[in-house]
């Protein structure tokens, strides 16, 4: 894309741990939005989902370093390094620190059923736009939901948005394809002890290049 900055796509969650779908979904969009690539955020932690059961941020990371091999996907758990508490201020602080770099970011439909439960949701979509995936289960409730009836007025058709010479926010843009069922709960329930896998030194962050330790924080929505 001459004289345009690198598009990055941003898909954040707790990756407990990261799947095929994860996968599977990073690539349609790279290819729906013509992303140069995908960063996968690593959350330390996430308020929204219940602290048992999640594995230790090291493990998660391997996992999704895993699923993204030879693919266009980082994987990062810069939200330690930014210091940042809530999604909002992750994606600010991004956008400073990476200011050639044009942001979309990547959101399942189940969770723009609740995105106004986030802090600062508007500031959210008013940082960077938006791409809604569709999940089974949940578009209904996301079409009725409160964050999408102050989105609706953004929506931007899928060519109109890939072909714009600059992005600006807010914008919402909707990707179909076929959806994927598969869950990190599912994985969770047939394989318990899924973390022992990726005991181990600690793993290097494919995009600060640092060692990321295993001890948990939280980062909020």
């Amino acid at each position: 894309m001459t004289g345009i900055n690198k598009r990055i796509g941003l898909l954040g969650g707790s990756f407990n741990p990261a799947h095929g779908a994860h996968r599977r979904i990073s690539l349609f969009a790279l290819r729906s939005l013509r992303l140069d690539e995908i960063w996968w955020l690593v959350s330390p932690g996430n308020p929204l989902k219940p602290a048992e059961g999640m594995a230790p941020l090291a493990a998660r990371v391997l996992s999704a370093m895993a699923q993204a091999k030879r693919a266009r996907i980082r994987v990062t758990a810069i939200e330690r390094e930014l210091g940042t508490r809530y999604t909002a201020d992750t994606l600010r602080a991004l956008t400073r620190r990476y200011p050639k770099r044009e942001f979309v970011w990547l959101m399942g439909s189940d969770n723009l059923a609740q995105f106004h439960r986030w802090r600062d949701w508007r500031g959210i979509a008013r940082t960077m736009p938006i791409a809604v995936i569709a999940r089974p289960g949940y578009d209904a409730a996301a079409i009725a939901s409160p964050a999408m009836a102050w989105l609706r007025r953004f929506s931007v058709p899928l060519p109109s948005f890939v072909n714009r010479g600059e992005w600006s926010a807010p914008a919402l843009v909707t990707l179909r394809f076929d959806p994927d069922e598969r869950s990190a709960t599912a994985i969770r329930r047939a394989d318990p002890d899924w973390a022992l896998r990726y005991a181990g030194p600690s793993p290097r962050d494919q995009l600060t290049h640092r060692r990321i330790p295993s001890g948990e924080e939280t980062t909020a929505p």
